[in-house]
């Protein structure tokens, strides 16, 4: 070979990867081009190990208004000509490095992501999770993600509506930062990462070109973490600021009939923005590195061609009319500058003024080898599985003494001290605030309103990667039914580890077979997404974190409920059980059994049908006015959920229910399919009709009432204690007495 080792493996190319480039280009390739390839083969673009795996996806639905993985984001209508732009993506690896400037341009990339398309970004979430905060380094990254996320989506005039937060050992080290904006247009506005024609012009419009970001792509998101190599350089930083002005320009852009296509610069900078644009409509294309305007000096064409450098956008202008263009973004103070053209001979062509400094086949660049792979299941998952959940014993302190203990667990705890730092009203959409089990907008000029929600446990794929790929899409979905909202479409972002260990590939594969029943089994198709792999250091990996980003229709946005217990004299109901009894087993992966007994074990078990008929039941309720209130059972189980509907509405509830034998999983479990629903004593015989023809079993709980949660076996907690707990964990992790 003529190049060396150091050099394939600093764009995490392999020497047969290597070869096969000879082959197929039919010479050696110089530097420039290897850069090229190296950044467009790479995993985080070139989705080597996960393309054959996603397509087990079923994306055939009426509502969808692009192919799925076509363009920058999904794009799915919800009526009226409106439709819905949305995408979820990773910034794991830069957020490990800095996680102010790796959370904040990974909200700013979504972001152009979405109004690439056209859209007016309305809405953002983030899935967020962690080491323990017991230990300075994760206080640390916490900290600064949550500084970037706020500091960037503040300015930029979108609100931050919705996310979760998840705690665990197998992130220290290796944090997920997974952000989604969700965006909107009309029908006849939706633009493409199309070329055109040729001799249609590339427009570069934004920030100056700068060395941040130079082997983002492949680098730093294809290949697990060495302590020895300085990655500093290949985290990005943002200009929330530029980005504002861009979203305004490139959305006016858009209107002008001479705009043939709009393409983020994003992973690998002007390299895949151009190339992905050429690809799209079998086109070639020249560019000229020279023209490039730059913010360091000595930059090399490969740093040009490769840099990450942020706020910057490839607009494909008709040839003869990039001054009407121009134009747009001078009024909004943006340089803009023509740096080459689209070609007909299918070749990518780079230039340094007169002299070649590179051309390659546009379809070797995008067409990477592509592994499938034997996965092979985890060692010692068949034992954790097995173990006998029945025999860890119960807690001598008792439910009370437990429920404050889960309560001030920060995976459970209230997250107000992180959302109360988004902006969440700006735009004035918002209807339900974060907080709840799903955000809903109003779709201003109509009736109709948007549920926004991330959901994903790392834990449950982790002991059950098909159960746990299902239960991912379900408790998103089932989000979505508590504000009375239907599914109608996912996103997802696939965090794993190291594809090639056939123990990480058999989670990869099998989560995203488990996801894609469940989405099948929902009619909400995956439209938009990202894999984010080799998520480990020191040879770990992180629990397989599938991410659902969710969206649901509702056709009156005032029909909706809310998790608080609303009104004295409410009967509580649970859905989807005719009892308290639940076996041991529903303690599989509960956040109970790791806080409790210091284990992760179990067989999670999900019934779809059972769970489609709960959620079809729930939003039947809400939207006949019966429920009241609305809250489904997850993290912590049952009387968790309890204890949150009375912190929220402010008011007690006294439970009716026998406790059963085995109280730690009826009340901590954490099986699926269960709603918690709030209503007046003279619509449960309304609610038993829906029930029974929805086939969905349901128990009477308890009346709301009064300032304390008690039962007969339950001391009286004041609901303001359980407030104490529940509101404050977060920060009181924040700030241990003691390092």
């Amino acid at each position: 070979m003529a190049v060396s080792k150091q050099a394939l493996d600093d764009l995490a190319i392999s020497g047969p990867e290597y070869e096969a480039i000879v082959e197929r280009l039919g010479r050696e390739p110089n530097e420039l081009e290897l850069g090229l390839l190296g950044s467009l083969w790479s995993e985080h673009c070139g989705y080597k190990h996960s393309k054959p795996l996603l397509r087990m996806f079923e994306t055939e639905n009426p509502r969808l208004l692009v192919d799925a993985g076509a363009e920058n984001a999904g794009v799915v209508d919800i009526g009226d000509g409106l439709a819905i732009v949305m995408k979820v993506e990773s910034h794991n690896h830069p957020s490990a490095i800095e996680p102010y400037e790796g959370a904040a341009t990974g909200v700013g990339g979504i972001v152009r992501d979405i109004f690439a398309m056209g859209a007016r970004p309305i809405a953002l979430l983030n899935s967020l999770r962690f080491g323990p905060l017991s230990d300075a380094r994760n206080r640390y990254l916490f900290e600064g993600v949550v500084a970037g996320i706020s500091g960037y989506g503040n300015c930029i005039g979108v609100p931050d509506v919705g996310g979760e937060i998840q705690f665990a050992d197998s992130y220290s080290g290796n944090p997920l930062v997974n952000a989604m904006c969700v965006g909107i247009l009309r029908h006849d506005d939706l633009r493409r990462s199309t070329a055109g024609q040729a001799g249609n012009l590339l427009l570069l419009v934004g920030s100056d070109t700068g060395r941040d970001g130079i082997h983002g792509a492949s680098g730093l998101a294809s290949r697990t973490f060495e302590d020895e190599r300085e990655l500093r350089p290949t985290v990005q930083v943002g200009n929330p600021f530029m980005e504002k002005v861009l979203i305004e320009a490139c959305l006016e852009a858009a209107q002008n009939d001479y705009v043939v296509g709009i393409q983020d610069l994003g992973a690998a900078g002007l390299t895949s923005a151009s190339v992905e644009a050429a690809a799209s409509s079998g086109r070639g294309l020249e560019i000229d590195v020279s023209r490039i305007p730059r913010r360091a000096t000595g930059m090399a064409s490969y740093e040009v061609m490769l840099s990450e450098s942020q706020e910057r956008m490839l607009i494909i202008v008709q040839d003869g009319h990039e001054d009407e263009v121009r134009a747009i973004f001078d009024r909004w103070d943006l340089r803009s500058d023509v740096i080459g053209r689209v070609t007909d001979d299918g070749i990518a062509r780079i230039f340094e003024g007169d002299v070649l400094a590179g051309h390659v086949p546009v379809g070797l660049l995008t067409d990477p080898p592509l592994y499938r792979l034997d996965g092979v299941k985890p060692s010692g998952l068949d034992q954790l599985q097995s173990q006998d959940l029945n025999a860890f014993p119960l807690p001598s302190s008792g439910p009370a003494s437990v429920l404050i203990t889960l309560l001030v667990s920060p995976n459970i705890a209230g997250k107000e001290w992180v959302y109360r730092q988004y902006d969440h009203q700006v735009q004035t959409n918002t209807v339900i605030p974060p907080g709840g089990d799903a955000a809903l907008l109003r779709v201003k000029g109509t009736q109709r309103g948007l549920a926004l929600t991330t959901d994903g446990n790392g834990r449950i794929c982790f002991l059950d990667p098909y159960t746990g790929g299902q239960i991912a899409v379900a408790e998103s979905c089932r989000n979505l039914a508590t504000v009375g909202a239907e599914p109608i479409a996912l996103t997802d972002c696939l965090n794993f580890g190291n594809p090639e260990n056939p123990e990480i590939y058999y989670q990869l594969e099998n989560c995203i077979r488990g996801m894609a029943d469940a989405s099948k089994a929902f009619g909400a198709p995956v439209i938009s997404g990202n894999v984010s792999l080799y998520n480990e250091s020191r040879g770990t990996g992180i629990y397989p974190t599938p991410v659902i980003g969710a969206l649901g229709l509702a056709d009156d946005v005032t029909k909706t409920a809310r998790i608080g217990f609303a009104i004295d004299g409410d009967v509580v109901v649970l859905l989807g059980r005719d009892s308290l009894e639940a076996p041991a087993a529903e303690l599989a992966g509960s956040e109970y059994l790791e806080l409790i007994h210091d284990t992760v074990a179990g067989i999670p078990e999900i019934d779809m049908e059972l769970e489609i008929a709960v959620q079809r039941a729930c939003r039947r309720l809400i939207h006949d006015r019966i429920a009241r209130s609305a809250h489904d059972c997850s993290d912590g189980g049952l009387l968790v959920a309890l204890a949150e509907s009375c912190v929220a509405g402010a008011i007690g509830l006294t439970l009716i229910a026998d406790l059963p034998d085995r109280w730690d999983a009826a009340l901590f479990g954490e099986g699926q399919s269960r709603i918690v629903v709030s209503v007046d004593r003279s619509a449960l015989d309304r609610l038993d009709e829906i029930c029974r023809d929805e086939g969905v079993p349901w128990t009477e709980l308890g009346t709301v009432g009064g300032d304390t949660l008690n039962a007969p076996w339950l001391d009286e907690t004041p609901v303001v204690q359980l407030r104490d707990a529940w509101a404050n964990g977060l920060e009181r992790a924040l700030k241990p007495e003691t390092e």
